[in-house]
């Protein structure tokens, strides 16, 4: 298949507009899947729980999922994308995934980060992955990949493609995901924003870019500039994420030995 993936300065708080620039972006764009970054639709530098409150929504039911449902069945298209979600008591940051059939998923941020912790609540939905037309696709956002744990798990889940919807502000990420591909035999697409927040005195966030899409075998097969707004696509060959070994004597998963990771699991 060809898996995309769009890299733009979302505009804080202007749901419509950020919307609107998605829609004309992918547009023309020949591709089955399209990853979109960490809460794309309304900026990610929050100054407070009230303004949270006001830009979260609903999932399935909200504006932003609606948009891409609409889209994904307009273009015949999946899409993982990230957005601010409402729950029942408390707010998560969150993704969603959708396909020209409608809603199919979402998935709540498992490490929250930095100043986030002040506005969103842990994951709760744990790693999943969705089985459709294109692909087996699971979700991880942003900071996540921090910890080798998150790919692992939805590797052992079955994940052919990791869709990583980030807001990326460390330096590390790009370097480091070929590695978290090859060490787990799957493609990953990670999706960044640019720009600069300065919506907090003395907290200015610059985003690094850099969006990047890896195969199982650690190679980038496409990389977005620093600092430009890009749409970025390469094609995807869905076997090579299911052939886990290396040579006829290892396997990648299967070669694991988890009697021995005592300290993993909390064991002596």
């Amino acid at each position: 298949m060809k898996a995309g993936l769009y890299q733009f300065n979302p505009a804080f708080g202007e749901k419509e507009k950020n919307l609107g620039k998605v829609a004309s972006a992918a547009k023309d764009a020949d591709i089955e899947l399209l990853v979109l970054p960490e809460l794309f639709a309304t900026g990610y530098q929050f100054t407070s729980k009230d303004e949270v409150a006001e830009l979260s929504e609903s999932i399935p039911n909200g504006r932003t999922t609606e948009f891409l449902c609409g889209m994904s069945k307009e273009k015949g298209i999946y899409i993982a994308a990230g957005l601010a979600e409402r729950g029942r008591d408390e707010f998560y940051n969150s993704a969603v995934v959708t396909g020209p059939e409608g809603f199919i998923g979402a998935y709540r941020k498992t490490h929250v980060y930095s100043e986030e912790n002040l506005y969103f609540s842990p994951g709760d939905s744990g790693f999943r992955v969705w089985d459709t037309k294109i692909g087996r696709i699971g979700v991880m956002i942003c900071f996540d990949w921090f910890f080798p744990e998150s790919l692992r798990s939805l590797a052992l889940s079955g994940a052919d493609v990791v869709a990583h919807p980030s807001n990326l502000v460390l330096p590390y990420c790009p370097a480091a995901m070929p590695t978290r591909a090859l060490e787990n035999g799957v493609f990953t697409i990670t999706a960044n924003r640019t720009g600069i927040e300065e919506r907090k005195q003395g907290a200015s966030l610059k985003f690094i870019g850099s969006s990047l899409i890896v195969s199982p075998r650690g190679k980038v097969l496409a990389k977005a500039s620093a600092d430009g707004e890009e749409l970025i696509t390469a094609d995807i060959d869905i076997s090579a994420a299911r052939d886990k070994s290396l040579n006829i004597y290892n396997d990648i998963l299967g070669d694991r030995r988890p009697d021995r990771y005592g300290a993993i699991f909390g064991k002596e």
